[in-house]
Order: structure tokens, then sequence, then C-alpha cells
């Protein structure tokens, strides 16, 4: 029997004192603010009175940090799937403002539909789906949580509601410690929530790809 639905839970608030683009390097936890922030995420879906008996998780530091409350409250394991990480980025442990200054890096902007600073949005949206589809047949009953990270939970949004890659990075809905839920209606993927249960007032997050 599947899942009965899937959140999509971003990790919280990161120590991020530079102020630079982390995407995949190490090192990079969760700030005091983000481990409250992540546990308000987890208490919110706990608040829903649904069983939770899946987790998933992303390899880095941030969302394995960010699973910790997930754990605790729903006495799960998490399990770790390489297909919801951070997507690549060229421009790794820099400071964007400092980026499009620089004439050099103007060949990584050339074409932003792909993008072409990074995995392309087609290759996110592949896995993404991938992993979604192979947790919820997985789960034996209850709902599946998969803790991952801004872009692949906005590239999914977009690659389900059927709208275009393409977008002002700027502009993605998908707060810190921010809960999506999906289900499976008619044999298709179907988001039928979104929440922001943490208080992010003053949080730094300039850090997503």
């Amino acid at each position: 029997m599947p899942a009965d639905r899937l959140h999509l839970v971003r990790h919280g608030e990161v120590d991020n004192p530079r102020r630079v683009l982390y995407g995949r390097l190490p090192g990079f936890g969760l700030s005091a603010d983000g481990r409250r922030m992540a546990r308000q995420a987890a208490e919110y879906v706990h608040s829903l009175e649904r069983p939770v008996g899946a987790l998933v998780v992303s390899p880095l530091q941030r969302t394995r940090e960010s699973a910790r409350p997930f754990e605790e409250l729903f006495g799960l394991e998490p399990v770790i799937d390489e297909r919801v990480i951070e997507p690549t980025n060229v421009f790794e442990g820099r400071r964007m403002q400092r980026v499009f200054y620089n004439p050099w890096n103007w060949r990584h902007l050339a074409q932003p539909a792909l993008p072409s600073w990074g995995e392309a949005y087609s290759a996110i949206a592949s896995r993404m789906r991938e992993a979604m589809d192979a947790a919820w047949d997985a789960a034996s009953a209850g709902d599946v949580v998969i803790v991952s990270h801004q872009l692949p939970i906005w590239v999914a949004h977009l690659d389900i509601a059927a709208s275009p890659f393409r977008h002002d990075p700027r502009r993605r809905r998908c707060a810190l410690s921010s809960v999506t839920s999906f289900e499976r209606r008619g044999g298709g993927w179907t988001e039928v929530a979104y929440a922001e249960p943490a208080s992010t007032a003053g949080a730094v997050d300039v850090g997503a790809v």
C-alpha cells in the first residue's frame, strides 16, 4: 500500500556568516535559529495528526540536522537519498553580489533557462520525481516527509504544476523550513498545501542555489 501524502520540507537557516552561496560545500550546518525553525516545521507536520511512516533526507549537513526533530517526534530512522540533494553550481563558496560584477563570470549567466551556471532544471525535476515516486511506493502506510533544499522543492512544484522552469530565484515560494505537500491522484502528483510554520523574521537566506 503506498503512502497517503508526501511533504517536501526545506531545511532551516544555515550558519553562514560570510553569506556565500554554499551549495554542496561541507561544513554548513544549521544556526541556532535554524534548529528552532526545523523544530517548528516538524511540530507543524505533527500537528496535522497524520501518521508519518517514512523520512527521506538529502545527505548534506543542513538537511540531516533539519530532519532530527522529525526523527524525535515520529520515531523514524532517516533514509538518505542523493536524488533530493542541492543542485551543483559553479559559484559555490562565492558571494553572489561579487559574481555579477566580474565579467569573467558572465559566460555562466548566458542561458538562465537551463540554467548555464549549474545543474539543468530538467535534470533536477527528473530526479525529484524519481525520489518522490520511490518514497511513495516504498511506504507501507501514512505520510512521507522528504527534507530537501529550496531549488529542488521549487522545481518539483513547477514540474508538477506544468509551469516553465525558468524563473527569478528571488520569487521562489519556498521559505526556510516551509512544507509543500502533495498527493497522488489519478496516477499523477497534485499539490495540496503549502505552509510556512517557522518564524523566519531576520533570517539569513542567501546561500541557496
